[in-house]
């Protein structure tokens, strides 16, 4: 069974949390791009997706891979109503933090910096950890909400929807936040247990 796991003993592993762009390998072995079935394509949603590692290791099991990209791009991408992109990926990002995915807190602490501006407060939130003060209510409400689901989903309770609530969430903002913390409350542990994060060529030896 160990032969089925690659090991990389030579891996340039991050050794903090960052906005800069990180690679990710696969313990066990994706689908090669070019051995992708029509329907493991189409579960991809998004065909650049099929040059990343990740998701094709995913399209071992196409349903499941569909179900989630779809639920995915509805919780980050269908912005229509209820509240901001920014907010949305702060929840992803504070999930990620706290439960040490690396690699999925670079890539939406940079996707909340770059919807935000705020790149100071989103590397403050890397760097000293989900119990910082991010400078304004809504946004410590916001990361604070979505730790305690993430500690411990169901207790989750009256007092934390009260939280948001009081930052000046309505109803669809609350329902995004808990949808973006609750995805990756999920989605880290997958990644967690299926790879690591790389440092990209570009990047070592960078400040």
């Amino acid at each position: 069974m160990t032969d089925l796991v690659t090991d990389y003993p030579a891996l340039a592993r991050p050794d903090a949390f960052t906005q800069r762009g990180l690679g990710w390998v696969p313990w066990l072995a994706p689908v090669a791009e070019d051995a992708l079935s029509d329907l493991q394509r189409d579960a991809l949603i998004e065909p650049a997706r099929a040059a990343m590692p990740y998701f094709r290791l995913l399209a071992r099991d196409p349903a499941a891979l569909k179900a989630r990209t779809l639920t995915d791009l509805d919780i980050f991408a269908n912005t229509s109503s209820g509240i901001g992109r920014a907010e949305r990926e702060l929840a992803a990002a504070a999930t990620s933090r706290r439960n040490g995915c690396v690699f999925c807190a670079s890539v939406h602490a940079a996707a909340a910096t770059r919807e935000s501006g705020r790149e100071d407060d989103v590397q403050r939130l890397l760097d000293e950890g989900t119990d910082t003060d991010l400078g304004d209510e809504r946004w410590n409400a916001i990361v604070a909400v979505s730790v305690a689901l993430t500690d411990t989903p169901l207790g989750l309770d009256a007092d934390d929807i009260a939280r948001l609530r009081a930052a000046d969430l309505d109803d669809d903002d609350i329902v995004d936040v808990l949808g973006a913390a609750s995805f990756f409350h999920w989605a880290n542990r997958l990644m967690l247990s299926l790879g690591e994060p790389e440092v990209p060529t570009r990047l070592r030896g960078a400040s």
